[in-house]
């Protein structure tokens, strides 16, 4: 089983960025926005797994059928991979959506319910050695006494009652943009919630609530925690 991390962000905090200082022989990026990676020299470290280019370390697909088999691939037959990231997720269940837009009922909101699920749970089920990473975007979810909360964002609450992404997930790390004392601004990870979102980490994990928003840093420090 995998070690699993979600972030969540809203767009242009720093979610895709914090990807830049992985080592790319041991990172797979799964891009289902199809968008250019937002750092330098992206393209030179990382090039598409094909047939022609089996030791390929990158993928742009929003089907999660496709998704799901290559994350077995990597599992199964790339052993010198040791993070495999997910970004954007959000677009998988969007464009299926809208795909299905002219689809009358509720049928296609369980499919792309469960359709995330299989996703989510293919990474749950990866190696051992490998850290699972979803990136998704932010929205705020209002409870029955008007309480907001940021969460994960889906497609809407017939989304919402088939799946809790949060709750497949044991570290849940939120992004912020703030500035420093010197007044420069920074991007964090948010480590542990206070009250107004859904963020999680295991107890000492983290000595600090905001960390720098390095996923290589991270994972070393999950890492250490757990070994």
């Amino acid at each position: 089983m995998a070690q699993e991390i979600l972030i969540i962000g809203e767009s242009g905090s720093g979610k895709s960025t914090s990807m830049e200082n992985l080592d790319p022989k041991s990172t797979f990026i799964v891009n289902v926005g199809k968008k250019p990676m937002p750092f330098r020299g992206w393209k030179s470290k990382y090039s598409t797994l094909s047939k022609e280019n089996p030791s390929g370390n990158y993928i742009e697909t929003d089907s999660h059928s496709v998704i799901v088999s290559t994350l077995k691939h990597v599992s199964e037959n790339m052993p010198d991979i040791k993070t495999v990231i997910i970004d954007d997720f959000q677009y998988l269940m969007a464009n299926e959506y809208m795909r299905r837009a002219n689809e009358r009922g509720f049928d296609k909101f369980t499919d792309i319910g469960l359709h995330a699920w299989e996703v989510a749970n293919a990474g749950k089920n990866m190696r051992d050695d490998i850290t699972f990473i979803m990136v998704g975007h932010a929205e705020t979810s209002t409870d029955l006494q008007g309480n907001r909360k940021l969460k994960f964002k889906t497609i809407g609450k017939l989304v919402d009652n088939v799946i809790t992404m949060e709750g497949m997930f044991t570290i849940v790390l939120f992004t912020e943009v703030s500035p420093d004392p010197e007044g420069k601004i920074q991007h964090y990870f948010v480590t542990q919630s206070d009250g107004t979102t859904t963020c999680k980490s295991p107890k000492g994990m983290f000595t600090e609530l905001k960390v720098p928003n390095d996923l290589k840093s991270v994972i070393e420090t999950i890492n250490k925690y757990y070994n």
